[in-house]
């Protein structure tokens, strides 16, 4: 075994040769689907999600990238050899085939899943940048990718490893690779930080258009310094293939795309208590009674009751029963809370109404609640509202429970689409902290004064004090999201 037995090899075990090339590649591939993993948590996808999207898109940008340069390095050459065509440690790799076919694997990944793939795309394109940042170093350790002659003095500022390496064919040549290297780190920082941190109108895609204009021009302006360039028909295909980058990513920076698509409706998700039912009477007669029967020593105030909104039974319970007595008190709380719907239960002005109207303006409509089901529905049926929702998922049917968003996504997976374009509403911070969960956008709804506060401080996108200003909230030019992009 050697190790680093020549300037571009890393290993040699026998016949086996690793190459610099294929180690920095990988190491930048490993950086970009790191990164890009924060990313789409942050969306909330689960990682399993991002290692077979990175899987696929790394095997197929290889291949894109090999064939590209195949196609247009010397066809004629490779046809007649064809077992180098697999030979890719040797150098030979046209990131643009890589960009490409690897973006329509991503493409076909996302849409087969129902996820949009321009969110998905601003999460993971930018990282592209710093893999290229470090794929380039193993063109410089493969003594590629340079530009033309220059005197020995150029380098008098150098480091003496990049100017002993950039002397190549008898002389010193320009090192287009760094140049390449630094300006896509540069790019990175400027995307994501700049574009995407700071930049409080940017629409969703805008990363994406931001990369392909700084790549573009900072791919045709290293291209022009190259001597070792890809060429069709007297034309440098690095820069024709540039050219498009830019134009692509200019008119997608200026919105011509989304005039021609029609803007998604969100999928509108409510909680029930508190969001479309005034329940409060109930729940709280119901604790009353169920600490009473349990606990007839103790005195529940009315800061303490409005405590167990939001919070489910078990939760609430717990702060003031043993562990043993729980389960028996929440079956006790369910049968009252049953028997005071009737009387305790009213709806919420203007519920029935904007529910019809969202409805009519074409939004789907579902709930998902801390209640069972059984029961959500029984209060809805009190006001006839039992069929206006296309799906009600209750407490029985999650085994996570909110602030936890399994509950959003479970509707979402019953109403067949992904949770890119969701709207959550309700009265709770756990409501919100829900919806942060999801990465979906959330709507504070403020039925109780004395509740205001929490909910001010879980940081909804947006708060309301009457279920009417939905409609007009729904106006907005926003990606439905948590971020709104």
């Amino acid at each position: 075994m050697k190790l680093f037995p020549d300037v571009s090899t890393f290993l040699e075990i026998g016949p086996v040769v690793i190459k610099w090339y294929a180690v920095l590649i990988l190491t930048g591939a490993f950086l970009a689907y790191y990164l890009s993993a924060r990313n789409i948590k942050k969306m909330g996808y689960s990682t399993d999600m991002t290692d077979d999207l990175f899987f696929g898109a790394l095997l197929s940008g290889v291949v894109g990238a090999r064939l590209w340069y195949v196609a247009f390095y010397n066809l004629d050459y490779y046809l007649s050899n064809p077992l180098e065509i697999l030979m890719t440690w040797q150098g030979g790799m046209a990131i643009q085939g890589g960009l490409l076919l690897g973006a329509a694997y991503g493409y076909y990944f996302v849409k087969k899943r129902k996820i949009s793939f321009l969110r998905w795309a601003d999460g993971i394109v930018p990282t592209i940048l710093i893999a290229q940042a470090i794929g380039r170093w193993g063109n410089f350790l493969n003594q590629e990718a340079f530009g033309g002659v220059v005197s020995e003095n150029f380098y008098r500022f150098f480091p003496s490893f990049i100017k002993d390496l950039m002397y190549i064919d008898g002389a010193y040549r320009t090192p287009t690779f760094l140049y390449e290297s630094a300006l896509n780190l540069l790019g990175y920082f400027l995307i994501t930080y700049g574009l995407g941190k700071m930049t409080k109108s940017r629409k969703r895609g805008d990363l994406v258009y931001g990369y392909l204009m700084w790549y573009g021009i900072t791919r045709f302006w290293v291209e022009g310094l190259r001597t070792d360039s890809l060429m069709f028909m007297g034309l440098r295909m690095a820069q024709v293939t540039s050219v498009a980058f830019i134009l692509v990513g200019g008119l997608g920076m200026m919105g011509i795309y989304r005039k021609f698509f029609k803007k998604v409706k969100p999928v509108i998700l409510f909680d029930l208590d508190g969001t479309l039912l005034d329940t409060e009477k109930a729940i709280f007669a119901s604790y009353e009674q169920v600490l009473k029967e349990t606990r007839p020593q103790l005195n529940v105030s009315k800061e303490e009751l409005l405590e167990l909104l939001g919070p489910t039974l078990n939760q609430g319970l717990a702060k003031y029963l043993k562990p043993e007595e729980i389960e028996s008190a929440i079956k006790r709380y369910r049968e009252l809370n049953i028997q005071f719907h009737p009387t305790h239960v009213t709806m919420i002005d203007g519920a029935k109404e904007v529910i019809s109207q969202l409805k009519k303006d074409g939004y789907r409509v579902g709930i998902v609640s801390s209640k069972k089901k059984e029961v959500c529905l029984l209060g809805l049926s009190l006001f006839d509202m039992q069929d206006d929702f296309e799906v009600v998922i209750g407490y029985d049917e999650v085994s996570k429970h909110k602030p936890d968003p399994e509950g959003i996504f479970n509707a979402c997976v019953e109403l067949g689409v992904g949770h890119d374009e969701v709207v959550y509403v309700g009265d709770s911070a756990s409501d919100v902290e829900a919806a942060k969960a999801a990465a979906v956008y959330s709507i504070g709804f403020v039925l109780n004064p004395d509740r205001k506060a929490a909910l001010v401080a879980s940081k909804p996108n947006k708060i309301i004090e009457r279920l009417t200003e939905i409609p007009s909230v729904l106006k907005e030019d926003i990606s439905w999201t948590s971020s709104t992009t």
